[in-house]
């Protein structure tokens, strides 16, 4: 029904909607506040396909702003994104609180991740299962066609864990043939479609080219 969209126009997608918990990937459970339609998923859809077509044309002289808002995103990840969530990885919300601050949930299976290895007693993943809401609350930096997502805090099920116990969740959900190891929440990243910057604002992200 659309064109199809790019690699980095799906790259972009995921930093967009899952940068807020499992780095690009771990985000929420719909609070029922924000009315998800597929007529806001179909529109980030096109400013996707928007995103990637400037990057193929010369870079004007003043940038170009895509404004993708909260609805937008969590409609996109409702309806569009399935293919793009990892398995185990259920209801993501995302809310864009404002001035660089990103809040995401999803409900994750633990016991995939806890599984993986042996647990000595200390660890904190040794006493958890099944499927839990995960909360991730950070601030999306970017500058010169970098980002980079510092974590203020996390909790599973409720209960406040340090960051390395959401870093092993994190790496779990997102590897990859080509990334065995996952996401680093500490790498920056290269912003896809010759992205120069995005602005976070209280229900938005801009998108400059």
């Amino acid at each position: 029904m659309y064109p199809e969209i790019s690699v980095s126009g799906i790259e972009l997608g995921r930093r967009l909607a899952l940068v807020g918990a499992l780095a690009c990937v771990a985000v929420a459970v719909p609070r029922g506040d924000s009315k998800l339609t597929r007529g806001d998923a179909d529109s980030l859809v096109r400013k996707l396909v928007q995103i990637t077509e400037n990057s193929g044309v010369p870079r004007a002289k003043n940038p170009r702003f895509t404004t993708i808002t909260e609805p937008e995103v969590n409609s996109y990840l409702r309806y569009h994104a399935a293919s793009e969530i990892p398995a185990g990885v259920t209801d993501p919300y995302v809310t864009i609180v404002g001035d660089g601050k990103l809040e995401g949930r999803a409900t994750v299976d633990l016991d995939a991740v806890r599984q993986q290895k042996k647990r000595g007693w200390s660890d904190p993943l040794g006493y958890v299962s099944g499927k839990l809401p995960i909360q991730a609350t950070g601030r999306l930096q970017t500058q010169d066609g970098v980002g980079r997502f510092t974590l203020d805090s996390a909790t599973i099920g409720g209960v406040p864990v340090p960051k390395v116990v959401l870093q092993e969740v994190v790496s779990y959900y997102t590897r990859r043939p080509d990334n065995p190891s996952g996401v680093s929440l500490d790498d920056p990243f290269e912003l896809p479609a010759r992205i120069r910057e995005i602005k976070v604002a209280a229900g938005q992200a801009v998108v400059l080219q």
